[in-house]
């Protein structure tokens, strides 16, 4: 994995200013389906190159990696949905969806129900298998909508926020956006360690 983003973030960088917001935006769709690509390999570095060159507006990045996220969890809601669960549950393994990480999505959905949909976005592993259980049990698709976008907004804001403070204050990485990256992934490593110890415990099934 490590090595993927590596390879990953050579290419982000120099992709990125031709392909603009509809690359962010297509990132941030893959990162809420299916690929293992953490969006804090995509916002940040966006926002930096906001802070320090000038060429992309904050705004627009949050707006695009916002849409890329709900575009992406809609893909899942009406995939789940038309499959159905019995389906869902027999290949998500060969599609990188573990039945234990299935079934804590549905636990994490049953018990918090929309805003549990709202604060999905924000951890990982629940982020990009939520639409499956809402599809699932055909939760209402502009509620499931509507709680998704602002979730994606609210993430997508933090994590353009982090890129920003550190575009501004160049001192704390000695201007080396390779340097920023490492940063990233490590703080986005502590944090997914401490979300999925808090995820697993609330959504572990009652004895």
């Amino acid at each position: 994995m490590a090595e993927f983003l590596g390879h990953f973030s050579q290419w982000y960088l120099g992709a990125l200013s031709h392909g603009g917001y509809w690359l962010i935006a297509g990132l941030m769709l893959l990162e809420s389906t299916l690929l293992p690509l953490p969006s804090e390999a995509i916002i940040p570095p966006a926002a930096y190159l906001a802070a320090t060159t000038g060429e992309f507006s904050l705004v627009g990045i949050v707006l695009a990696g916002t849409a890329g996220s709900w575009l992406g969890a809609s893909i899942m809601y009406w995939a789940a949905r038309w499959l159905g669960r019995p389906v869902v549950m027999r290949f998500g393994p060969y599609l990188g969806m573990p039945v234990a990480k299935l079934e804590l999505a549905e636990r994490w959905a049953a018990r918090y129900g929309w805003v549990g949909v709202v604060f999905s976005r924000l951890l990982p592993v629940i982020r990009h298998l939520i639409g499956i259980p809402a599809g699932i049990v055909r939760l209402d698709f502009g509620r499931y909508c509507l709680a998704t976008v602002v979730g994606s907004l609210v993430w997508c804001s933090v994590l353009a926020g982090l890129g920003t403070v550190v575009g501004r204050n160049r001192e704390l990485l000695a201007g080396s956006l390779h340097r920023f990256f490492l940063l990233v992934l490590c703080v986005g490593a502590v944090l997914a360690g401490l979300y999925a110890i808090f995820v697993r415990r609330v959504a572990r099934p009652a004895p």
